[in-house]
This record gives C-alpha cells, structure tokens and sequence, in this order.
C-alpha cells in the first residue's frame, strides 16, 4: 500500500508497496503527493539515492517517474544541481493564473448553461461542505483536498471533456498556488465569499454572471498568491 505518513519534522515515509498498479505508477504517486503536501519544498534538490531508499523502488523506476513529473511541470532540472522541485517564477504564476481564469470562467458559463437541477443542488451542498472544511480544517492538505472536490463537481456540471483536460494539466501547478494564496490571513473567508458568488450565479442560471465570478475568484486568489506569505507547509488555519 502507497503511503506518505508525517513523522518528525521533515522525516515522512515514501514506501511503495506491491499492490495490482505498476511500481512505477505507485512510485509517481507517492512523490507527487509530497511534493503536492509540501513534504518536498520548492526549489529543494530530488537526490535519486535518497528517493530510491525511501521508496524502496529500482534508480530505473525512479529516472522514469522524475520525467513524468517533470512533463507535469512538478520538477525541474537545474545546470549544476540536478532535479529540484519546480519553484515557480512570478511570471509563470501570472500566466498560470490568467490560463485559469479563461478557463474556469467557461468553465462556470457552461455549468449554468448545461447543468441538470440535481448537479446544482449537489454543487450547492458541495459548497456547504466545502465551507464546513475550511473554516474547520488545521491542515492546509484538507482545504486543497476539500477545493479539488468542489471543483471536481464544477466540472462535472460544466460537462465539457476538453475543459477538464485543460485544466486537468494545470491542476498541480494550480494546487501549489492554492496552498499559497489559503495560507493567507483571511483569505478563507474571501474565497467562501467569491465562491458562494459562483454557486448563487450557477442557481439563476445567468452564464455572465457565473463566468464573470469565477474569473474574479481566480484572479483574487492570484492577488493572494502573490502576497508575502507564510511557507504552505507551515500554514496553520487562518
């Protein structure tokens, strides 16, 4: 079984154990959760030897997964120090985030266009759950995992297979924004407030509206993302 458990501070297990997937597909997926839960930082050095003895997987296996991620836009390779943990440039983080705005603002058009009256009445208690874990959550981990499920619900109400696939590759290079612009003071309150803007445009069925809010959501969090800011692995409830 895959597992990533916290140990002491910045000690956690890797090991990839030999369940039905392939070793390789269980090995991306225990890496990428600690670069995603900030067990690995931004900018910190991937060494091969120490991934291999905490995954227990073949070096093989582990040059395979590190390319993966580095075509996810997780790692990088940097001249003179080898595989790091893409630390985003505050251009790249514009850009990613004005992707994102076009994209969730069709993204919202569509749900208010196309959804059925239950995908709204399950956003709007997805909403509720949503706020329930982000007001009540100590861990940044449960908030972007609440988030992902609120947006997994957006799309599926938006019902467009080229959306999800778009955002689908950005989505862990936008979780990384997420825990940024969440470990700000307040910014929990203000992305209830600008999501519950979405969800009540959604329920009129006003497409303007809906895409209107939802660009602004996004480019909110990208004001929030761009703030100094406490270290995501260090952010506690705010």
């Amino acid at each position: 079984m895959m597992t990533i458990e916290s140990e002491e501070a910045g000690d956690f297990s890797l090991r990839v154990g030999r369940v039905a997937a392939p070793l390789r597909e269980q090995a991306a997926e225990v890496i990428r959760r600690a670069i995603l839960e900030f067990h690995f930082k931004p900018g910190q050095r991937l060494i091969e030897r120490e991934l291999i003895e905490r995954t227990g997987v073949s070096r093989t296996t582990i040059r395979e997964v590190l390319r993966q991620l580095a075509a996810e836009g997780l790692v990088a390779t940097i001249p003179q120090k080898g595989m790091v943990v893409v630390s985003l440039t505050e251009e790249e983080v514009a850009d990613l985030y004005e992707v994102r705005a076009l994209l969730e603002s069709c993204v919202g058009r569509r749900f208010a266009e196309r959804a059925t009256d239950e995908q709204v009445k399950a956003l709007r208690e997805g909403f509720k759950e949503l706020s329930r874990l982000l007001k009540g959550a100590k861990d940044i981990q449960e908030r972007l995992d609440a988030k992902d499920r609120f947006y997994a619900l957006m799309l599926d109400g938006a019902g467009s297979a080229e959306l999800r696939s778009l955002l689908g590759s950005l989505q862990d290079r936008v979780r990384l924004m997420r825990a940024r612009s969440l470990s700000q003071p307040g910014r929990v309150q203000k992305t209830l407030k600008e999501i519950q803007a979405i969800v009540e445009a959604i329920e009129a069925r006003d497409p303007d509206a809906a895409a209107a809010a939802s660009e602004r959501h996004v480019m909110s969090a990208a004001r929030a993302a761009e703030t100094p800011h406490t270290s995501p692995a260090e952010a506690t409830a705010h």
